[in-house]
């Protein structure tokens, strides 16, 4: 799927040395289709690197995409400078006007805070409110899912004790679902992560269910609201090769309590170099989330079906 982006983003790079097909402006508008519109909140620390993994895979199916980043107005990151938010992202308040086929809100480094002790916890909510009305489909990542299963749901976080940390085996728990079509019986997907939603909270609530689970620490993996218009993914399948490895080396440099990630490295040495078992999976996740559950189902005029929701 060739992406809009401007060619003056880092991820245009890293993706051109992939062969990632991606378009500036000017090529895009010269093509006689409506672009799939999507809106990202991207919550991570270093966006760079999380605009370069969803962007890689957001680039793998044959329609265009539009792509808009925002980030939160009531916290000011750390890790990214104003002048490269001024160049590549917006705020809230300078999309809320508009309507997108779908809306990814990404995993933060806060999930051993209650919601409401997050800084910018109620700028978050306001935007899930939001997204309600103004975008078709809802993809939620680790934070971003428990986030939400909590907001929509009231589905509150439980601490692991010890880290969900590796890459784990999961199956599915329904048959002939869209989002999972073509996946084996069995696949791998990476985690991080002090919490979990448990399953029994989320078997209770009948507007959910339960796409696919690891019989491991890793637990309920991907839940789906019952129209199929909010996915919530507690996993990490855009993560690169060694996303996970840099995850362990800094904490080890730091001196914190930290495991060798599992099922990662060959005999769980890190000196060897990580094996990949979740490449295909991360590319079948967002190819099949964009093409069964965003552009299937959206309509051509999306201010058609959102009109009563303008504020």
């Amino acid at each position: 799927m060739p992406i809009k982006i401007p060619n003056s983003l880092p991820a245009a790079q890293v993706l051109e040395s992939e062969n990632i097909f991606f378009m500036d402006a000017e090529r895009a508008y010269s093509q006689d289709i409506r672009p799939l519109r999507l809106l990202i909140l991207n919550l991570m620390p270093n966006k760079s690197v999380t605009e370069t993994q969803l962007l890689r895979l957001l680039g793998n199916t044959p329609l265009q995409v539009e792509v808009d980043f925002i980030y939160t107005e009531s916290y000011v990151p750390q890790h990214t400078s104003q002048d490269y938010l001024a160049e590549f992202y917006g705020t809230f308040a300078e999309v809320r006007h508009k309507k997108y086929d779908g809306f990814i809100i990404t995993g933060a480094p806060v999930e051993q805070m209650a919601f409401e002790e997050v800084a910018y916890w109620e700028e978050v909510a306001e935007i899930m409110e939001w997204s309600k009305k103004h975008c078709y489909s809802s993809f939620h990542i680790c934070w971003g899912a428990q986030a939400g299963l909590y907001y929509h749901y009231g589905i509150d976080k439980q601490a692991t004790g010890q880290k969900v940390f590796g890459v784990y085996k999961h199956h599915l728990c329904v048959e002939h679902e869209r989002l999972f079509r073509g996946f084996d019986d069995e696949f791998y997907v990476p985690h991080s992560r002090h919490t979990e939603i448990k399953k029994a909270d989320i078997e209770r609530m009948p507007e959910l269910t339960i796409l696919a689970e690891s019989e491991s620490r890793a637990g309920v993996y991907a839940i789906a609201n019952i129209e199929k218009r909010q996915f919530f993914i507690t996993g990490h399948a855009e993560y690169d090769p060694l996303s996970l490895k840099q995850e362990y080396d800094r904490d080890v440099a730091a001196g914190l309590p930290i495991e060798i990630p599992q099922n990662y490295y060959p005999a769980d040495d890190p000196t060897q170099t990580p094996v990949v078992r979740w490449r295909s999976v991360a590319n079948l996740l967002f190819a099949n989330w964009l093409n069964y559950y965003v552009y299937q189902e959206t309509p051509y005029e999306l201010d058609g079906l959102y009109r009563a929701a303008d504020d």
